[in-house]
């Protein structure tokens, strides 16, 4: 099936169906096509996506779109682990809600949650943005770099170098688009922002706790 998908003409249009939770479907396409899913996949769906976009019309397991380089990826239900790890670009959009450690050492890909975010979400996330429109677990941020998080519940606890910012006029018309471009109808105005402290950037002895 996967090679079918990769030999398969730019625009066109395909359907998974009885996915019935198999690993690494759809995974690694490189060219402009439409696929969706339906029903719930196992590991790894659409992993290193280029290009495509992806409807999951249902849940995901461990590491959807994972090392996503481009295109859209879309999971009506909820994900499991380390949603949109290490991606590149792209978005992420996830109607429900995602485990712990979501958008994991994210490299500027955008990710747009419905739901809650489990712990240690956007560890060590690079670039890019992480929108949780529900609640986020303990240690959010631990050890971010320059990507921005958006969330509108409660954040149970911030990670190592994770600090509250001020919401500024450009942010909210980056949480506008990115709310948009996931077909959301939430108001920017009730999400906070949190990012980087900028603390761990270079070793220092009173810090070494935190490494």
């Amino acid at each position: 099936m996967n090679q079918a998908l990769h030999r398969a003409a730019p625009g066109s249009a395909w359907e998974v169906a009885h996915p019935d939770g198999r690993h690494a479907i759809a995974v690694g396409l490189t060219e402009p096509i439409s696929v969706r899913i339906s029903g719930p996949v196992g590991y790894f769906a659409a992993g290193m996506n280029e290009q495509a976009t992806v409807e999951i019309a249902g849940n995901a397991g461990v590491g959807v779109a994972e090392n996503m380089m481009s295109g859209r990826v879309h999971v009506t239900g909820s994900a499991s682990q380390s949603a949109g790890a290490t991606a590149h670009g792209g978005l992420l959009v996830i109607d429900g809600d995602a485990a712990a450690r979501c958008g994991i050492s994210m490299k500027g890909v955008d990710i747009v949650v419905g739901g809650n975010v489990g712990h240690m979400s956007a560890f060590m996330a690079q670039a890019g943005a992480l929108v949780v429109c529900g609640n986020a677990g303990d240690g959010l941020g631990d050890s971010i770099y320059e990507a921005h998080i958006y969330v509108q519940g409660n954040v149970g606890a911030l990670g190592a170098d994770c600090v509250e910012k001020q919401m500024r006029p450009e942010h909210l018309e980056e949480l506008a688009g990115l709310l948009a471009a996931a077909g959301r109808s939430e108001r920017p105005d009730q999400f906070r922002r949190y990012g980087s402290a900028r603390q761990l950037y270079n070793f220092h002895v009173d810090n070494a706790f935190a490494y």
